[in-house]
C-alpha cells in the first residue's frame, strides 16, 4: 500500500490491517443484527474495494461468523480478544471495515442511518443525517 495508508486492528493487537483510502461509504446501521453484533446502538461501518485493503498480522486467527437466516449478514472478529474486524462481503465484492477498528480518523465522515426503522428507542438521534428505512435505492 501507500503512505496514505490507514491502519486498524483489534483490541489485543494481534489482528492488524492497513486500508487504501477512498472509502466508497460510511453509514451508521441501526438494524437488529448490527446491534446485537456490536452490543451498541448502531454500527459504523466504512466500505472500500477489496483491492484496497490488506491483512498485515492476524489473518489467521479470525473466527468468522455468518448468521444462518440471513442473505449476507456475517461478523468477523478477533478469537483472542472478541474485538469486531473487517469482513469481506460474502459475494466477495466488498469489504466492511468496522470504522472503531481504525487506529486514526478516515478521510471521510458518515452520511447516512441506515435501517433506521429498526433503531433502538434509546438510540442516538440522527445529528442531521438523512435517514432510511432500509438502504437507500442507490446502493
Amino acid at each position: 500500500m501507500n503512505q496514505s495508508s490507514i491502519h486498524g486492528g483489534c483490541l489485543c493487537g494481534t489482528v492488524t490491517f492497513e486500508v487504501n483510502p477512498p472509502f466508497q461509504k460510511m453509514a451508521h446501521c441501526h438494524c437488529s443484527r448490527c446491534r446485537k453484533g456490536t452490543g451498541t446502538g448502531h454500527a459504523t461501518n466504512l466500505t472500500v474495494d477489496p483491492s484496497q485493503f490488506r491483512w498485515l498480522s492476524g489473518e489467521n486467527i479470525i473466527t468468522r461468523y455468518d448468521l444462518p437466516t440471513a442473505k449476507s449478514f456475517s461478523k468477523w472478529f478477533c478469537s483472542h480478544c472478541g474485538c469486531p474486524v473487517p469482513r469481506l462481503t460474502r459475494n466477495g465484492q466488498i469489504m466492511v471495515i468496522p470504522a472503531g477498528s481504525l487506529d486514526t480518523a478516515p478521510p471521510i465522515t458518515p452520511t447516512d442511518h441506515i435501517f433506521w426503522i429498526s433503531r433502538a428507542p434509546w438510540g442516538c438521534p440522527s445529528g442531521g443525517l438523512p435517514t432510511h428505512a432500509e438502504y437507500p435505492e442507490s446502493w
